[in-house]
């Protein structure tokens, strides 16, 4: 089974001048198939414990294992290529590629894998419908509206069904008709494809809708509640 341990994890910037703890001595276990929120103030350390989680910084001592697989000391070619196996990331600004269209962003991942041509167009015709955005399929980002875009990325984000979803504030952006029907296609990702969703989140629809909240406060674990 696909887990997420931390051990001791801690990322102090600015070690040599002012250090600032924004991960402090934090010990996690997130199971398969959680659907959890890293909630807490602004600066609590959400956005910077999940990209420790997501092998896109490193921590400053501890440890992140993923499936067994320990990310401190991985070259950068072997962490890029776990990432692009394992992890999908939604980011608040959506990051889509912006000449290219809904169905060839979905792909890109996919393309990077070299899966082959028939799988590909078989997966994003089926992300495409289950997002409800089928006939956006040929749109590039700018014709499409926030909640489109967003719906994209996590599409993208799916594409290649890695075990982790990594979401950093993926609701901001949105307005609360879109949050609502993108929280409900999430939760229905992850009940039928088993896919794991860690978001940092400030939102309370998406708190609301996780099924595990952990309280960050000055990058410590305060609270860890299941619902």
């Amino acid at each position: 089974m696909e887990v997420i341990e931390t051990k001791n994890l801690t990322k102090i910037y600015n070690p040599n001048t002012i250090p600032v703890h924004a991960v402090d001595d934090v010990s996690l276990r997130i199971e398969k198939g959680e659907f959890t929120a890293i909630v807490g103030p602004s600066g609590c350390g959400k956005t910077s414990l999940l990209n420790l989680l997501g092998g896109l910084d490193e921590p400053t001592s501890g440890t992140v294992e993923i499936g067994g697989m320990k990310l401190n000391g991985l070259s950068e070619a072997k962490l890029t290529d776990f990432r692009l196996k394992n992890i999908g990331f939604v980011f608040q600004s959506y990051n889509l590629i912006p000449v290219l269209s809904a169905r060839e962003n979905i792909e890109f991942i996919m393309l990077l894998q070299q899966s082959d041509k028939k799988k590909r167009k078989e997966r994003v015709d089926e992300l495409l419908t289950k997002m409800k955005i089928e006939k956006e399929g040929d749109r590039r980002p700018s014709e499409l509206s926030g909640g489109q875009q967003q719906r994209v990325a996590v599409a993208r984000a799916l594409a290649s069904k890695p075990a982790f979803i990594l979401a950093d504030e993926p609701t901001a952006n949105l307005d609360s008709h879109s949050t609502s029907s993108l929280l409900d296609i999430m939760s229905q990702m992850n009940q039928e494809e088993g896919a794991t969703f860690i978001f940092s989140t400030h939102d309370q629809r998406v708190i609301d809708k996780a099924r595990r909240v952990i309280t960050l406060e000055d990058g410590k674990i305060v609270k860890d509640e299941r619902k």
